[in-house]
């Protein structure tokens, strides 16, 4: 199979190939998947079979909204390869509601519908703002996504997270992760990357397009045998389970934690924004404003479901835009396979649990070649921007990389701010994109919705034929 034939966005791949390439979109998303219901779980003192419901209606969850985002239904979609998880920016606001008597989960699930018609609504207006996105902001945009999700692939390979949330007294505060940074992992996911460049450097074709799937099942096999991956959760977990919408009770709503959510939900689609047109770039599709509309509704649309099946907002996770480039396939039908495949996690706890039992060490190797990949599509968007005969337009990357890099290199640095506006300032992606945007409408202005989609179409060709 040449990479022509699985290059374009609607290629519809035989069903081996789909079940294999969604099946890797799946484990690269597993753990930012699952990792919110576990935390919000705990937060809310749920017994293990409670929280075990979350994942399962986590991951059903999770499947609709990427079919709704890939496929398209009813205006809804931006039919590009996609995949929902949870948002991460969702967590400290439900965390505070967590512990907060009289909001409770049923307050959460609440603000999280109030916030999914929110989106819903406002999608058609977000999806105006294209023309403060010319190559200088989106490649910059984009290089700061990579270079923030790098964070998480180096976690990965260190065993997690080097802090861990417990709650202690009814209150959630960070512990050390006593595995993070062993000797044992980091060998396995350094084997896990050297596997993955071995294939893509020594096959082509099919065998190169799931170098990260089998870098991930050869480091399964080698964790097996060392000991790392076991299997208990596996054999406990029930065959098949039923995710019920309301299963806690009918949600409640209560104004502050509405407010919240949807603060968090304009963040999450401002971000979403970035990687649509990131995707675009990747897979030479010409985004348009309508596009972006029906990509941002479903956003809305994801976090409305996810509220009524028990779960949390919504959003088009960049991990999985990493995957489009080291694999170079572009094909929407791969995600939608992914989003049977969640949908299946779902129903079937025993395989969902199967899935968990990959160690974190393992998608680190992994981690580090996808995300650094997102990083590299951002430079070389650059590449085609005027800088010789616009100066201007070094100061809108380089101020705008700083800002995108305060909450990495400084977690700490907005502490004394507002406690509501961390959400905001939080993500460094956000950060960003407001700073790139502002400087570019400083120094070169704003364009027309038309002259915009010229440059857009332009800047995608650009990376269509590099």
């Amino acid at each position: 199979m040449s990479d022509s034939n699985i290059s374009k966005v609607d290629q519809k791949l035989p069903l081996g190939i789909l079940t294999a390439l969604g099946l890797q979109h799946v484990l690269v998303m597993y753990a930012g998947a699952v990792a919110v219901p576990l935390i919000i779980g705990r937060a809310l003192k749920l017994p293990p079979e409670d929280v075990a419901f979350l994942i399962s209606a986590d991951l059903f969850a999770c499947g609709i909204a990427t079919l709704v985002q890939s496929y398209g239904i009813w205006g809804t979609g931006i039919r590009l390869p996609v995949m929902m998880g949870v948002t991460f920016a969702s967590v400290g606001p439900m965390l505070t509601m967590a512990n907060m008597p009289e909001i409770g989960i049923l307050g959460i699930f609440g603000s999280v519908i109030a916030a999914g018609i929110f989106g819903t609504l406002v999608a058609p207006f977000i999806s105006r703002l294209l023309p403060l996105f010319p190559p200088v902001v989106t490649g910059t945009i984009i290089m700061i996504i990579g270079i923030s999700l790098m964070r998480v692939g180096i976690n990965w390979a260190g065993g997690g997270i080097p802090t861990l949330t417990r709650v202690v007294d009814g209150v959630a505060g960070q512990f050390p992760n006593p595995a993070y940074g062993q000797v044992q992992g980091l060998g396995l996911a350094f084997f896990v990357l050297l596997v993955i460049l071995a294939i893509i450097k020594w096959t082509d074709g099919f065998l190169r397009n799931i170098s990260v799937l089998l870098g991930i099942v050869i480091g399964c096999i080698i964790a097996s045998l060392m000991g790392v991956m076991h299997f208990e959760k596996v054999v406990a977990a029930p065959w098949f389970d039923i995710v019920t919408p309301f299963h806690f009770g009918m949600p409640k709503f209560h104004l502050v934690p509405v407010l919240t959510m949807c603060i968090v939900m304009i963040v999450v689609m401002i971000e979403s924004l970035g990687m649509f047109l990131a995707l675009g770039e990747m897979t030479g599709v010409k985004v348009k404003q309508n596009d972006l509309t029906r990509g941002l509704r479903a956003d809305g649309v994801g976090t409305l479901i996810g509220g009524i099946f028990n779960t949390f907002p919504y959003t088009s996770f960049s991990q999985n835009i990493g995957l489009v480039g080291v694999t170079g396939v572009r094909s929407r039908w791969v995600t939608i396979t992914g989003g049977v495949i969640l949908l299946l996690l779902g129903l079937l706890p025993k395989m969902a649990a199967l899935v968990e039992a990959v160690p974190t060490v393992v998608l680190g190797g992994a981690g580090l070649v996808m995300f650094g990949m997102v990083a590299a599509t951002g430079a070389r968007i650059l590449t085609g921007v005027d800088f010789k005969g616009n100066a201007n337009n070094m100061f809108i990357v380089a101020i705008s990389v700083g800002f995108g890099m305060i909450p990495l290199a400084a977690p700490n640095f907005f502490k004394n701010l507002p406690h509501d506006l961390h959400p905001l300032l939080e993500s460094g992606i956000l950060l960003c994109a407001i700073s790139a945007v502002a400087l570019n409408a400083f120094f070169n202005g704003i364009k027309s919705m038309d002259e915009a989609q010229a440059e857009a179409s332009t800047s995608a060709a650009k990376i269509e034929h590099a």
